[in-house]
């Protein structure tokens, strides 16, 4: 093979196939639906779950858990990450980590981790810390500032008795 026939036997512009236009096409009369039944109806695409009538596996399975809408979203940041993108002296903000495109979601509270280590001085603002994260900050000589987090949420208050 040579660049002279890289291409040769591929048809850029292949023409569709043109269905149920007789037997000799090899596509004709039922234009390869088979007989009758859903699959040779129009717009038969079922859903992935469906199992044929038997009740499918999500249905069959119990659900399980709670999904608490209160729940504050919390956006974690390693110390390792930290040290990669920002140079010395630089503030370590939920404002600058979203420029510098390490966090790209919404979230509600910002928690730095411990994974990695901490060789710049840098001032890091989050709403919460874990141990191994501060104790690596301070080892550091980098600033840490707690900042405050998402007021919680209160559903229901209590009417005073009068």
């Amino acid at each position: 093979m040579n660049i002279s026939n890289v291409n040769v036997g591929i048809k850029k512009n292949k023409k569709p196939l043109r269905l149920g236009r007789g037997k000799g096409t090899g596509q004709g009369k039922t234009a390869g639906r088979g007989h009758k039944g859903f699959g040779s109806r129009n717009g038969s695409s079922m859903n992935v779950s469906f199992e044929g009538g038997q009740m499918p596996l999500f249905r069959r399975i119990p659900k399980r858990g709670f999904n608490n809408a209160g729940a504050a979203k919390v956006a974690n940041i390693n110390v390792c990450d930290i040290d990669k993108f920002f140079n010395e002296g630089e503030v370590v903000s939920p404002e600058t980590l979203k420029t510098k495109g390490l966090i790209k979601y919404r979230y509600d509270v910002l928690k730095v981790l411990g994974d990695g280590e901490l060789t710049k001085k840098v001032k890091v603002q989050a709403h919460r810390f874990s141990k191994t994260a501060a104790e690596k900050i301070q080892a550091a000589g980098s600033e840490m500032e707690v900042l405050p987090g998402k007021a919680p949420l209160v559903k229901f208050q209590k009417k005073a008795k009068a």
